[in-house]
């Protein structure tokens, strides 16, 4: 017999509030070692599995963590994932302290994925990279896939050019 499961939501403040917590646990509280080893996992496009969450209302969900660096500008490596991550949690601690103000964008192809509208731009020899927030609770079970992941910079350089053509015009 099929395990039944139900959709659940969270307010998207403490969504990202259990998510920066999660992260931050697994990448950036452990020793480097530790942290490198599971940044490797990522590195080789693996689904990491995180932690199973008992939600308020007693039930269980588990947490895992992924990667996609295909629009890292250059070649990543630990230090300059650690750093943008690092920046990355930041922003989202400090976005979610004006939840009126978070952004998410649900993936029309895709129901049950999000990506938030916040960003970490690091720079690494004068090529500009843009680190993101997802999340994907849409593959069936009581389970969700925290997504790290760069987005193509020059869709931002177009946008800054379009508002720099419209203020100057």
């Amino acid at each position: 017999m099929p395990e039944s499961t139900q959709q659940k939501s969270l307010p998207t403040d403490k969504f990202l509030t259990v998510a920066v917590n999660l992260i931050h646990k697994a990448l950036i509280e452990p020793s480097r070692t530790e942290a490198k080893s599971l940044y490797r996992e990522l590195e080789e496009k693996k689904v990491v599995a995180l932690t199973n969450l008992r939600m308020e209302d007693g039930s269980m969900v588990r947490f895992d963590l992924s990667l996609n660096y295909e629009h890292y500008q250059g070649r990543l490596n630990f230090a300059s994932f650690r750093t943008g991550l690092t920046m990355l949690l930041s922003s989202i601690a400090e976005a979610i302290k004006d939840p009126a103000s978070l952004r998410s964008f649900a993936n029309e192809s895709k129901e049950g994925s999000v990506m938030f509208g916040i960003t970490a731009l690091t720079s690494e020899e004068g090529k500009p990279s843009v680190m993101v927030l997802g999340a994907d609770s849409g593959r069936g079970g009581p389970n969700v896939e925290l997504q790290l992941m760069y987005l193509d910079p020059s869709q931002f350089e177009q946008t800054a050019k379009v508002e720099s053509d419209s203020a100057a015009g």
